[in-house]
């Protein structure tokens, strides 16, 4: 049997076998789950199970845990006064243990925002850990010390999203990735509550129609920025409580953004005292033993997916994000390193990388179910990968072959605009090289591109606007300071998401703070900076701030949202290059009917650029780069009217370094 990519892609016909087996896997482990729970979706509820629920039936709390090797585990808590021996659960033969507690015994002692925890016997070790599918965690401030909390809120949260459309199915995605934490301006750990308020409005008003949320899953340590994940059914407490959160994407939806979920399944803390790491005493409980089980860069530890429990636990905990929380769909981070036995640290210069001993069948099995659940579960849900080796058929329905995703991460983007910036003078660019780079991309399969992410703001790293203006940012912003390196990184800024947003993918993404420029790097409070909150947070003054050059960059930003918005460029079928001039570094290439004209030369602009228009017709200028709004020189007509001569060529004046859009006039 041949699949469809196969069928597609002549290169793939070595690997056919295995691609159907790809295939065959998948339907054999969904099979396998359905046969025993009735459905995915079923299987997936293994937070209705496990953790510490509410039997109505027997009107009482259960808990239970799944601990295969553990010899003993004791409840502990507030309600006990922690003892340790008051309060054992009984093990069944699956591993499995449970306790009961009568409501009309416990409900003065087992109560909304006490603390909780379970003293695992195991290993030869003795430890209080927190449930693994515990809800939510706090730390007390004097000791530092996490607990699992009770969480009984009095009244459910009222939802008020039920008519919500995801407007990225028509749009395309338009995502503002953000961590709630360095969303605000004071130097301080933001909130749910602030970000909702203060920050959403303004993401609106951008013309964004998703956010992707970092950082919510609960992680011990602040600047891990999220992926050192501890308790993973649990809102991150240093920003407020569940209900908070919920308020926060309820706002979102209200306003007509999507909210897609930062998931890390890739990896997990290696903490005991915090994480699942040796909980029940053996160290290959949830994670593979041994030198498989650890991530030697990371440092952190790595996911059994073979085994039935720990499929279970990842996929309920999709499902309990999408269900109790109402997010959007996921970005699952590091699923390159979940591909490959050796995580992708090689070079991918031949398809034999993709296949045979180096791939982790397991873990493309999981990704395979947990793209099935999503999109069960919620219908229209959006799954993308960041993922960089370039795995043929990710982004394909596993009938086809595929795994599953909707979109991949463009990854070699941000890299290629960096790599250029640090080994190359703007003489030597090469415009066929961009178009390679940013057109490059398999066939059928969706891609998000972005010029930065937070990848690239990360200190020690250098955002795109630090590239190109470095320290002058800090003295040469005024908007009456003439500065050619200002002019220079203002106008290439531009250029790189104009070129990125309309050429590299079917979605566009942007980190918070990069549409205008943000002038500094993150970096969160730790020893080295003297635990600071200076470089943890967002500038947003600075935008608004009519002396300064930020607000062009942030006008540009939203104009051409918009433009992607209303022409439907990114759902469009690939650019179609019109006219390349490698000698005057200009590219001109058409997208669902407009045209854009791309000019990179550093010095040169030249009147009456002439080149073959698509038909005979007449257009007008939408989007210009070099008009005064946007921090350009104003050099080009913008009331103009464009008309093609008898051998179907438009003139334009194409000034340098400058973004130009046209469409055509019916």
């Amino acid at each position: 049997m041949k699949l469809k990519i196969v069928e597609e892609d002549p290169w793939l016909e070595d690997y056919k076998e295995e691609i159907y087996q790809r295939w065959v896997r998948f339907q054999l482990a969904r099979e396998e789950l359905v046969n025993v729970d009735g459905s995915l979706s079923a299987f997936a509820s293994g937070h209705e199970y496990f953790g510490i629920n509410f039997d109505p039936h027997r009107h009482g709390w259960v808990y239970r845990e799944w601990a295969p090797e553990a010899d003993a585990l004791f409840l502990i808590g507030e309600f006990n006064e922690w003892d340790r021996s008051s309060h054992p659960l009984e093990r069944n033969q699956w591993g499995g243990w449970e306790i009961f507690l009568p409501f009309e015994s416990y409900k003065d002692r087992f109560v909304h925002q006490s603390l909780i925890k379970v003293h695992v016997q195991g290993g030869g070790t003795a430890r209080d850990r927190i449930p693994a599918y515990i809800r939510r965690v706090v730390q007390d401030e004097a000791n530092k010390d996490f607990s699992g909390q009770l969480w009984f809120p009095d009244r459910p949260f009222e939802w008020t999203d039920h008519d919500f459309f995801m407007r990225y199915q028509k749009e395309g995605p338009l995502i503002y990735e953000c961590h709630v934490g360095m969303g605000q301006e004071e130097e301080a750990v933001g909130t749910y509550l602030d970000f909702a308020d203060k920050i959403l409005p303004r993401i609106k008003k951008l013309g964004y129609n998703a956010i992707q949320l970092m950082a919510i899953m609960e992680h011990p340590y602040y600047g891990s920025f999220g992926y050192h994940v501890s308790n993973f059914f649990c809102p991150s407490s240093r920003f407020g409580t569940p209900e908070e959160l919920k308020y926060l994407v309820n706002k979102a939806h209200d306003m007509g953004l999507a909210v897609i979920m930062d998931v890390v399944h890739s990896h997990a803390v290696q903490n005991v005292s915090e994480g699942l790491n040796e909980f029940d005493g053996s160290d290959h409980h949830y994670f593979h033993s041994g030198p498989r089980g650890y991530h030697e860069v990371w440092d952190s530890k790595l996911f059994d997916y073979g085994k039935w429990e720990v499929k279970r636990f990842l996929l309920s905990n999709l499902k309990y994000w999408l269900e109790e929380f109402h997010f959007d769909g996921f970005r699952f981070d590091g699923v390159t390193s979940m591909l490959y036995f050796h995580h992708g640290l090689i070079t991918f210069d031949h398809f034999e990388k993709y296949f045979h001993k180096d791939v982790d069948w397991d873990a493309i099995i999981y990704l395979q179910l947990a793209n099935a659940l999503i999109h069960e579960v919620k219908p229209g849900a959006i799954s993308i990968a960041e993922e960089v080796s370039g795995m043929p058929g990710l982004c394909r329905n596993p009938e086809e072959g595929g795994v599953g995703f909707d979109y991949r991460m463009a990854m070699g983007i941000p890299d290629f605009y960096i790599k250029t910036l640090k080994e190359k003078q703007d003489e030597e660019w090469d415009v066929l090289e961009f178009w390679k780079e940013l057109s490059d991309r398999r066939y059928k399969e969706k891609t998000i591109a972005y010029a930065e992410s937070h990848d690239q703001a990360l200190v020690g790293d250098k955002s795109i606007a630090f590239w190109l203006m470095d320290k002058e940012m800090y003295f040469h912003m005024q908007v009456e300071d003439d500065n050619i390196i200002i002019d220079r990184g203002l106008a290439l800024h531009k250029l790189f998401r104009i070129f990125t947003s309309s050429l590299g993918g079917e979605g566009y993404l942007n980190f918070m703070g990069n549409e205008f420029g943000h002038p500094e790097w993150v970096d969160f409070p730790r020893e080295g900076n003297n635990w600071s909150f200076q470089y943890a947070r967002r500038q947003w003054s600075l935008a608004k701030d009519p002396k300064l050059k930020y607000r062009f960059l942030e006008n540009w930003d939203k104009a051409m949202v918009h433009m992607l918005k209303k022409h439907r460029i990114l759902p469009s079928p690939f650019a179609e290059q019109l006219h390349a001039d490698p000698k005057n570094k200009v590219l001109i290439y058409r997208r669902n009917e407009l045209l854009f004209a791309v000019s990179f030369n550093p010095q040169d602009s030249i009147p009456d650029y002439k080149f073959r228009a698509p038909a005979m017709d007449q257009y007008r200028l939408i989007l210009n780069s070099d008009d005064p709004q946007f921090g350009g020189f104003g050099r080009i007509d913008g009331k103009m009217t464009y008309f093609t001569d008898q051998n179907q060529m438009l003139s334009i004046y194409m000034t340098n370094r400058t973004a130009l859009v046209f469409e055509r006039i019916d």
